[in-house]
């Protein structure tokens, strides 16, 4: 299955396309670049985050909620970057030795359907 994905390199780099091949567990994916059309290797160490997005586009307008309850997701979280980005959202996976943990947005109609955080490019992460 492809995934629609906006790669997030450390440095403000950001790459998109689409994957067939993610897992949390590996240290490497591939991404085929959507406007370049090439096939890349990415390494999740030189990565802030995944995002696994709806559309490319987004919705730049949209103000995504922070304070819905979603049942099902896991414990309600918020983490920030080091760049000062924040995220809130839920996960069932953080554990702070492990490389990386899934999260979902808050908000249900946020585009990211879910994102992978790189837990070397957070700064403080803390459950709500």
């Amino acid at each position: 299955m492809q995934n629609k994905v906006v790669v997030h390199v450390i440095g403000s780099k950001i790459l998109k396309g689409t994957t067939a091949d993610f897992s949390p567990n590996k240290v490497v994916f591939h991404l085929h670049e959507r406007e370049l059309g090439v096939h890349l290797e990415i390494r999740i160490s030189h990565l802030k985050a995944v995002y696994f997005v709806k559309t490319f586009e987004g919705r730049p307008e949209y103000n995504e909620k922070t304070d819905v309850e979603r049942i099902g997701c896991g414990k309600k979280i918020r983490i920030n970057f080091k760049d000062g980005e924040t995220q809130i959202g839920y996960t069932q996976g953080y554990t702070p030795d492990r490389p990386g943990f899934v999260v979902f947005p808050a908000d249900p109609e946020s585009n990211n359907e879910r994102i992978f955080v790189v837990t070397a490019s957070t700064s403080n992460i803390e459950f709500l």
